[in-house]
């Protein structure tokens, strides 16, 4: 599949921003939704971004880790912010678990400014 990017022009791709750094939020909700729509395909490309303390426990909880690595798997592309990676130590673990790990300012603004769907959690 062809991955889209924050410079594609698209209403058909979902970013959710994941922020929160509590595992029932992301276990209940965060994930819960991201796994339905990549594997029902309820959007041509759907981009989890892993922002503030979510960085944290994305680098620190296995069952998080293993849940994260099938919804690659099935399509799921993961990104991390590099700034909250470093400030919170864990940038290492995030790429080694094979999510993009940069600057997500100016990559979340392309996303608005071409019109994909947003969710923050």
């Amino acid at each position: 599949m062809k991955h889209l990017d924050e410079t594609d022009n698209t209403s058909d791709q979902l970013v959710i921003v994941w922020t929160s750094g509590d595992v029932f939020v992301a276990e209940r909700m965060v994930f819960m939704y991201a796994n339905a729509a990549v594997t029902k395909g309820f959007f041509k490309q759907i981009v989890l971004i892993i922002w503030g303390p979510s960085a944290k426990l994305a680098a620190e909880n296995l069952k998080l880790q293993q849940q994260l690595a099938t919804m690659q798997n099935d399509g799921l592309l993961v990104k991390a912010c590099i700034t909250c990676a470093k400030e919170y130590g864990v940038e290492k673990e995030l790429k080694d678990l094979g999510f993009e790990v940069k600057a997500m300012g100016k990559i979340l603004t392309g996303y608005l400014k071409n019109n994909a769907k947003i969710l923050t959690f």
